[in-house]
């Protein structure tokens, strides 16, 4: 693993790393803020998927993250959203929606992705694996939050996974990405034409399957110019109350899709989140 930066923030570490990742076959980049802490202290985590478009960059440096999680005793670990690099495949028209900085955080089956495409592995196996070892993080105490693309990853993962993760939380997730653009062009060019390979990486489809989870918290912009067509988040809490999971849904006036609106209410989640870690 190599150190690509190290910046103390918050009487705490802020550092960027890169390391050769056996599940994709490329290199791959993160970043992992650790919070002031006594020695030989372990502590909780907090995972974070970022969006369409994205690396480990964007919450990094504007999801004003690190306040709060000094305060609360948080790691927080942003890995990268797709694989990347020479010869890594990537949407033949070169589209923001699919391919490099689109991952989906599934494992793709179809070629050429099936080569490097196995977010889904990378996020729940090698990575966590990684930051066991070379971080003072309490693997028995892991949360998990994303944007976007990232919320859909971090709802399907935590539905998924209850036992790992004690918490999950969106912003502006795609919900049911079996019934919208992004996820049909990405589950369909990822896992296939077969729809049912698609329900294990839809939220919506998850709940309606049986994968339950104590809570879950998601605050979304009405100003959002992609909510009525891509993330549709009444169908979440159609979803949620017909199984009876606790969902706050926030519906937040004037706020769009940007990091103007992650940052605002990032703190409300890490709080959310420290209260079951």
């Amino acid at each position: 693993m190599e150190t690509v930066s190290l910046n103390r923030s918050f009487s705490g570490t802020q550092g960027v790393y890169r390391h050769a990742s056996s599940t994709t076959g490329t290199d791959m980049v993160f970043s992992v803020y650790v919070p002031p802490h006594e020695p030989g202290a372990r502590l909780p985590v907090v995972w974070y998927l970022s969006g369409l478009t994205c690396t480990h960059a964007n919450v990094t440096e504007k999801g004003e993250y690190r306040r709060a999680c000094a305060e609360l005793g948080l790691i927080f670990i942003a890995p990268d959203t797709s694989p990347r690099g020479e010869g890594v495949a990537d949407d033949a028209d070169g589209a923001y929606d699919f391919g490099l900085g689109a991952g989906f955080y599934v494992d793709a089956t179809q070629p050429p992705f099936a080569d490097n495409y196995r977010m889904w592995s990378y996020v729940t196996e090698e990575l966590p694996a990684l930051l066991e070892a070379q971080f003072p993080a309490d693997m028995d105490r892991q949360s998990i939050m994303g944007h976007s693309m990232g919320g859909h990853g971090a709802l399907t993962i935590g539905l998924s996974l209850p036992d790992r993760f004690k918490a999950a939380s969106a912003f502006a997730p795609i919900v049911a990405p079996s019934h919208v653009p992004w996820g049909q062009k990405a589950l369909a060019g990822y896992l296939g034409a077969d729809q049912a390979a698609w329900r294990r990486h839809d939220t919506v489809a998850l709940i309606q399957d049986g994968a339950r989870i104590g809570a879950l918290l998601v605050d979304q912009g009405e100003a959002d110019p992609f909510l009525a067509e891509q993330l549709r988040p009444q169908l979440l809490a159609e979803a949620c109350r017909d199984a009876k999971i606790d969902l706050t849904l926030r519906m937040q006036p004037g706020y769009d899709h940007s990091y103007y609106f992650i940052s605002t209410f990032m703190e409300d989640h890490l709080r959310w989140h420290a209260a079951r870690l």
